[in-house]
């Protein structure tokens, strides 16, 4: 994996918020080794984003804004569709 993916790989997974660090990490760990340079771009921008603000897009509570990719936001809502809850969800 060359420099910049490392780089997002990293910052995917220390977001700060722990929903957001498995999501945005999981998604990375699962897409960061074959996105093409646009991807790898709107997959930074999003990095640079607000962690509640994104989750509120991936969960479709809030309009996603024009300078982020909506088809980006929805690929990773579909992912965490995809996660299997904690330990606490079954509480």
């Amino acid at each position: 994996m060359d420099e910049r993916r490392r780089k997002l790989k990293f910052r995917a997974w220390r977001r700060g918020f722990l929903e957001m660090d498995k999501i945005m990490g999981g998604y990375g760990d699962a897409h960061l080794p074959t996105m093409t340079e646009d991807q790898l771009f709107q997959f930074e921008a999003l990095l640079s984003a607000q962690d509640q603000d994104v989750y509120q897009w991936i969960l479709g509570l809030a309009p996603v804004p024009p300078q982020f990719d909506p088809d980006l936001i929805a690929d990773i809502a579909a992912f965490a569709r995809t996660m299997t809850p904690g330990p606490a969800a079954s509480v």
